[in-house]
């Protein structure tokens, strides 16, 4: 087995190996390497103590000493170099108590998660395999180092890591790794919000988010997402569907591309319908209003995993107006690209697309050549230049004070009156027509406030 390793990872074992130490490429980027995918990043185990590696190399960083950890930067770019170590006693599910640093490699990769990740390579030595990871990445498997529960219950984040890895990568999960998940899915409640978003956003951002179905049959949702096991316990009796609530989610989420905004989008879009599902009579379900109680329920959820305000914003911005049935006319089509913003309004027709391709075929073709009309007219709208925003409108707030208006909300307020006279009619957006129409509106203004005194 042959591994090409990148020039300065090489040369960082090669100076390491020179002062008498060991040293690998070790965990996924060998794991990658193997599977011909791009390493997202190199990291590399040694038997030198950090205060070697510090010696040994001119530019370093201090980026986890206490845990053997010491990132060397060569050239624009930054590797953690790691010193062999065993890890102590771990009680809170989350971090050892200490660590040990040791001279042996088999004692570092025994630590490690998951098979796949726990082997080495450097070009003296070759590839070092001692718990059956090349197996395991041919038989497409994630399985525990050891004993599965200890693994999980040194670091419970390893549980959902196990489904993460299952959706990047594609492969099964083992049945000893898979038991004791479903036995210890309870403590994933100990490990921060943060932790549980940036493994959350990496299964749900992969080649399959539909894997979160193992989530949830693993019992891991019920603790870090109960609202999805609300979906998927929620039936829909309607002709516009054929799955449930919670399957209909996931077929969402494969039918957007891997992006974060529109893979949230399409996971929390419906989460308002458990609350609102009713039936009828003749035993039709209905969710009226599911719309406006998903945006409450995406704000928290979104909160409470700790992501940052541009995301939840676009993301309810997006769920909100996900039902929008627009037709395919030039007028309402700029209304909708004004009220969701140009740059979002191609979000937009994604999630409208991949909600449709997830619903039955019950006027389905109908919806889907709908949607694309009103995507190609905004195209239309755009390629034309037509004014959707402020930004692009023929007169500024600069203009407006020029011509009298007062600082502060008389400007905000005759600005959009603007707009929405250019939306419905593009040709208005002249600059002497525009002025002219506010003069005229200042003079109202001012002659009611005469009035009034």
């Amino acid at each position: 087995m042959r591994i090409k390793l990148p020039a300065s990872v090489k040369m960082i074992i090669d100076s390491l190996e020179a002062a008498g130490f060991e040293a690998f490429a070790v965990g996924g980027c060998v794991r990658d390497s193997i599977l011909d995918r791009e390493p997202d990043d190199w990291d590399i185990t040694t038997s030198a103590r950090p205060a070697d590696v510090k010696r040994i190399f001119r530019r370093t960083v201090d980026t986890g000493i206490e845990h053997g950890t010491v990132s060397v930067l060569a050239g624009d770019h930054a590797y953690e170099v790691t010193t062999y170590r065993v890890d102590g006693e771990y009680k809170d599910f989350r971090h050892p108590e200490e660590v040990s640093f040791t001279s042996s490699l088999p004692e570092d990769l025994a630590r490690r998660d998951f098979t796949i990740n726990a082997m080495a390579y450097n070009e003296k030595e070759g590839l070092v395999d001692r718990f059956g990871g090349m197996d395991d990445l041919q038989r497409k498997v994630i399985r525990c180092v050891g004993d599965p529960e200890e693994r999980f219950s040194e670091d419970a984040l390893r549980i959902l890591r196990a489904v993460r890895f299952s959706a990047q990568l594609g492969f099964a999960i083992d049945r000893g790794t898979m038991e004791a998940i479903e036995t210890l899915a309870p403590n994933l409640s100990k490990i921060s919000a943060e932790r549980i978003c940036t493994e959350l956003l990496k299964l749900i951002i992969s080649d399959h988010p539909e894997y979160l179905k193992a989530a949830w049959e693993l019992g891991i949702t019920k603790v870090i997402l109960p609202e999805f096991d609300a979906m998927m316990e929620t039936p829909q009796h309607t002709p516009y569907h054929y799955l449930n609530v919670g399957e209909h989610t996931l077929e969402a989420m494969r039918a957007v591309q891997k992006d974060k905004i529109l893979r949230l989008t399409m996971l929390l879009h419906d989460t308002g319908k458990p609350s609102m599902r009713t039936t009828d009579h003749w035993g039709i379900d209905h969710f009226k209003e599911h719309g406006p109680v998903s945006v409450k329920i995406a704000d928290s959820v979104m909160h409470r995993l700790k992501m940052d305000n541009d995301t939840i914003g676009k993301v309810k911005l997006l769920i909100k107006y996900h039902d929008w049935r627009m037709h395919p006319e030039r007028r309402e089509v700029r209304r909708a690209m004004a009220t969701v913003g140009a740059d979002l309004f191609p979000y937009l027709m994604q999630v409208q697309y991949a909600d449709a391709m997830a619903q039955s075929d019950y006027i389905k073709e109908q919806t889907l050549q709908r949607i694309m009309n009103v995507w190609d007219v905004s195209r239309k709208i755009e390629e034309d230049g037509e004014c959707i925003s402020l930004s692009r409108l023929a007169i500024t707030g600069k203009d407006l004070i020029a011509e009298g208006y007062r600082q502060g909300p008389e400007i905000g307020e005759a600005l959009h009156q603007a707009l929405d006279a250019v939306i419905d009619e593009p040709e208005k957006n002249n600059r002497g027509f525009l002025l002219s129409v506010a003069r005229k509106e200042l003079e109202r203004r001012r002659s009611a406030e005469d009035k009034n005194t």
